[in-house]
């Protein structure tokens, strides 16, 4: 599987931030991670991992779970300490029950909005099997692990009128040293516009995961503006979504100046130090 690792750029970025005022004391103890977004095709599945910790956000389609497996294995991952997944579309959670009986796994945070699908059963049916009750997010919840902050902000309401499941979406943000790391799910126009009433961009640099594979949204330039990634990584196949969807939201980050990622070329690692 092919692998593009960026520690050259993002050491380069980090070298701007350091001294800056307002960084963070909460990772003070922060001593350095590696966060990889896996290629998927149209799915989501990355991994932070520390010196004592790993993270693992989404879980990617279920006949792509071994593969998961294999390379969080390679990695030398034994267990997962926080397993994210922010919402229940079989494009996250496919993998999640042959995660959850392939490894230890300590907290699991989920969406608010269940599906009727055979992914979210086997899903179910594998917490159950582990005796683990997930914690269901429904207003922020902030966390520290190995010297990073982690926020998870979940949606303020029951239900969405437009696409529930993807404005359902869990949004992480986890802050390692100087840097912050913002997964947006798939969230859409009414999710967006929720976060965006209390944002703040944080000091330093920022990681974005594109919002929904990099579909094409009124919100989204208002969204990007506001985050204002130093670095931005949209999980994709070469067909979906099309290419004029997202030749304009790459067009949107590069006048932002922000370096882009497709995961259609392969795994994108980056070492954050």
């Amino acid at each position: 599987m092919k692998k593009i690792i960026c520690i050259a750029l993002v050491a380069a970025l980090l070298l701007s931030c350091l001294g800056c005022a307002g960084s963070p004391d909460a990772s003070s103890d922060f001593t350095g991670a590696e966060v990889t977004f896996f290629k998927a095709g149209k799915a989501d599945a990355a991994v932070l991992r520390t010196g004592n910790a790993v993270i693992l956000i989404d879980t990617g389609l279920q006949k792509n779970s071994d593969d998961l497996i294999e390379a969080l294995e390679a990695m030398g991952v034994e267990a997962i300490d926080v397993l994210v997944v922010s919402h229940f579309d079989k494009d996250h959670v496919g993998g999640a029950a042959d995660i959850l009986a392939s490894f230890p796994v300590g907290t699991v945070y989920q969406s608010n909005w269940p599906k009727d699908s055979d992914e979210y059963d086997a899903y179910v049916a594998a917490l159950a099997a582990a005796d683990i009750i997930p914690v269901t997010v429904s207003r922020t919840v902030t966390f520290t692990l190995d010297g990073m902050t982690v926020s998870i902000d979940g949606p303020s309401r029951p239900e969405y009128d437009d696409d529930p499941s993807n404005n359902s979406s869990l949004i992480a943000s986890i802050t390692c040293g100087g840097t912050t790391l913002l997964f947006a799910g798939d969230a859409q126009d009414a999710r967006l516009t929720e976060y965006l009433a209390d944002y703040e961009r944080p000091e330093g640099t920022v990681i974005l995961k594109v919002p929904y594979h990099g579909h094409w949204q009124e919100t989204l330039p208002a969204f990007l503006a506001a985050v204002a990634p130093d670095v931005a990584v949209i999980p994709c196949s070469k067909s979906e979504p099309e290419a004029e969807e997202i030749d304009a939201v790459t067009a949107l980050l590069e006048d932002l100046g922000a370096g882009i990622y497709l995961t259609y070329n392969g795994d994108i690692s980056f070492t954050v130090s």
